[in-house]
């Protein structure tokens, strides 16, 4: 039975403004991103992801998050990157909750998540929203395939057979059929996070968060795991924020590019934008250090 406990998320510190009305915000949204991504979307969408004044304090003292905003369209394939420390992964965390913001607005299709939600609503909104973390975070118990059914029948209530062919055909996309009855310590970092990432995409989520997916793997590994990504990205139809240090897969993958430091986006646009024509000192320093 889902808890009844209330989460308090606070909105109203720092003295953020009200979120926008939703038919403004898509306007305003529309004008600002029309330029500034490869994805196309119509006059009359909405953003399935809207941040607006986005704060996140640790301990009281660190400030992580000091003014995010930020829209994501429904299938647009978002590239974050920017140096350690920049907020990139913190903000992540705060659109499934995994943080509590501290102050501003995260909306998911027009509904605000900022402010006292119960527990089931968390996990209802955690159902459209997969996740690929850096560690993979597997069962080390349950075989791949198991890793992949559990999430279909604790939280979609699928009965064993539609999760374990649902299990099956993921892990047959990301070329792990041969690996479905191996448990985590069987497989190498990057099939491990494979499966992580068949597991996300078994959820058939509106929108998958990946953090960093490639940081903890060797380099051998690093490419298995941006084709399956780069795959989803083209086929897949589903929205995609990912926080990466992978400029080639930005470049290639990405409708568009973000760009953070001293945690707001500092600068935003196409690849060709942001990678051939920074329009902000600090992007251009970033990039230039990067080999």
């Amino acid at each position: 039975m889902l808890s009844k406990k209330r989460m308090h998320l606070p909105n109203n510190t720092h003295d953020v403004p009200p979120a926008l009305d939703a038919e403004e915000a898509a306007r305003a949204a529309h004008e600002r991103d029309k330029s500034l991504t490869k994805h196309h979307f119509e006059p009359h969408e909405h953003p399935c992801v809207r941040i607006e004044h986005l704060v996140k304090t640790f301990d009281g003292e660190t400030q992580v998050l000091t003014d995010v905003n930020l829209t994501v369209w429904p299938g647009e394939v978002v590239c974050v990157l920017g140096p350690s420390g920049s907020g990139k992964s913190t903000m992540l965390r705060c659109i499934n909750l995994l943080e509590t913001p501290t102050a501003g607005h995260i909306l998911i299709e027009d509904k605000e998540i900022t402010g006292h939600l119960l527990q089931a609503e968390v996990n209802k909104l955690r159902q459209n929203l997969g996740m690929v973390f850096q560690s993979f975070n597997l069962f080390p118990h349950l075989t791949a395939k198991g890793n992949v059914m559990i999430g279909q029948t604790k939280v979609l209530k699928k009965s064993k057979e539609e999760a374990e062919a649902e299990a099956l055909k993921q892990l047959e996309a990301v070329g792990l059929l041969d690996r479905a009855d191996y448990k985590p310590a069987q497989l190498s970092g990057g099939q491990q996070q494979r499966v992580a990432i068949a597991r996300a995409v078994a959820m058939h989520p509106d929108i998958i968060l990946f953090d960093e997916p490639t940081s903890a793997l060797d380099p051998e590994l690093v490419r298995g795991v941006l084709d399956v990504m780069r795959r989803l990205a083209e086929h897949g139809g589903m929205t995609m924020i990912v926080v990466t240090h992978e400029m080639g897969f930005a470049r290639e993958v990405a409708d568009r590019v973000v760009f953070m430091e001293g945690g707001v986006v500092v600068e935003q646009g196409t690849p060709e934008q942001v990678f051939d024509n920074p329009q902000h000192k600090r992007t251009a320093e970033f990039l230039g250090s990067i080999d």
